[in-house]
């Protein structure tokens, strides 16, 4: 027994409650179990409990022994001088006057919910509940598909929030920033990210209609123009960029960049490269973004092929067979989920301005699901994934509920152990 489930156990009532006697040899009566605390102080607030033919109103405490409550020294605490009911698993103080009533649980609970938790606790599984997952009704699903897409977009608008006070409230350099980051893609969002608050949007767009100077920038801050050449265009680039770097006082990051266990046309070098040609055929970033209806239009913004050069090379040093090295349709549509949507959906919430967190809900339900090994091994247990949507929901629910054994906050672990209850209740009515 953990003091989480406890807590759980008391929120729902799942407990045989013809068995509603305190330790003491009163009987009670739950009017409301209060109202559960995250914060500092008793577990359950504002509870209403009849203890006899006396109701009380007050605060209820949970712990897995009685003991805990003097382990914890709550008596010393003027949080807790209004509890009215300590809820417990095991009474191991029964000589000692505590004073508040004791509840106990431990035979009260429906062995098969608490079988049910601990298989899931115990499993190595992909999630928890993988072999029951089935059972679950489309319309409970479809609610918390929609509760984790809201938390997966919010804890995203961190970020954005984040980058804004750092650019004190810049959208166009906060959105660059986090551009930039996820070009990077996993292995290299740190450096392109580093890269990016290097180089304000300012500088930029003194550049922009150079390419050359954009990808020197972008390159030279990276510290990938560092040694010597023997093709024109990457000393073009190193001559440029040493010209840039005395003008604008820059100084180029230290952070590695990661080629290893990389796809040569998702080597640094390429994202950087169709990052500066971007960053040519745009005049303000956020502004198109936030300005922009169409999802399709997005996409064809981002669209863009690296410079000539790349035609023939995936570094700087070596050239490669012919191929132009055109931004995918799978990295624009992780960039749009990344970086577009959350950026969009941030504004329109400092904003309070619904249409823009509409376009952004709207825009990721049109793309297309994610298909990565979390989102196939879902489909497998015959879990719905049709849409951007779909796939951070459950991207979100794989990270945040399942990985942590988070079951008890879970909608679907909850109607699974609610299902355990019910039979429960059915078997002994």
């Amino acid at each position: 027994m953990n003091e989480r489930l406890l807590q759980y156990l008391w929120q729902f009532q799942y407990y045989n409650k013809q068995s509603s006697i305190l330790d003491n040899g009163d009987t009670f009566q739950v009017i409301h179990p209060g109202r559960f605390n995250t914060n500092q102080g008793p577990d359950f607030l504002e509870a209403k409990i009849r203890i006899e033919d006396t109701l009380w109103v007050g605060h209820v405490e949970v712990h897995v022994k009685t003991s805990d409550w003097f382990r914890h020294a709550h008596q010393f605490d003027r949080n807790y001088d209004n509890v009215v009911l300590h809820v417990v698993w095991e009474h191991d103080l029964p000589e000692r006057d505590t004073r508040i009533p004791v509840f106990s649980m431990q035979s009260k609970v429906p062995l098969l919910l608490l079988e049910q938790y601990r298989y899931w606790m115990n499993s190595a599984g992909f999630i928890a509940c993988g072999n029951q997952v089935r059972e679950v009704s489309a319309i409970t699903w479809i609610s918390w598909r929609d509760r984790l897409l809201a938390e997966r977009i919010q804890r995203k608008s961190t970020l954005v929030f984040s980058f804004l006070l750092q650019t004190n409230q810049h959208w166009e350099e906060t959105f660059w920033w986090l551009l930039a980051r996820n070009f990077g893609a996993v292995l290299n969002f740190e450096p392109f990210e580093a890269m990016a608050k290097t180089l304000p949007v300012t500088v930029l767009a003194r550049c922009r209609n150079q390419l050359p100077v954009l990808e020197a920038l972008l390159f030279g801050q990276c510290g990938l123009l560092e040694g010597e050449f023997e093709e024109e265009y990457p000393l073009l680039l190193q001559r440029e960029y040493l010209h840039a770097k005395n003008k604008y006082q820059l100084q180029p990051v230290r952070q590695s960049l990661h080629f290893l266990r990389t796809r040569p046309v998702n080597f640094p070098t390429i994202r950087l490269a169709q990052l500066a040609t971007l960053l040519y055929q745009s005049s303000h970033l956020f502004a198109f973004i936030k300005d922009t209806e169409q999802l399709s239009d997005v996409k064809q913004w981002l669209s863009v092929t690296a410079s000539e050069f790349w035609d023939s090379h995936y570094t700087l040093q070596k050239t490669s067979c012919n191929r132009p090295k055109r931004l995918g349709n799978q990295m624009i549509d992780t960039l749009i989920i990344n970086t577009v949507i959350p950026v969009l959906f941030a504004y329109g919430l400092l904003h309070n301005e619904e249409q823009y967190k509409n376009r952004a809900l709207n825009w990721l339900d049109e793309l297309e699901p994610e298909m990565n090994a979390i989102t196939h091994c879902f489909s497998e247990l015959g879990i719905v994934n049709k849409s951007a949507c779909d796939s951070q929901a459950l991207l979100e629910l794989k990270g945040h509920y399942c990985d942590a054994k988070k079951c008890l906050d879970c909608a679907i672990g909850n109607a699974l152990l609610k299902r355990s209850v019910t039979v429960y209740m059915e078997t002994y009515a």
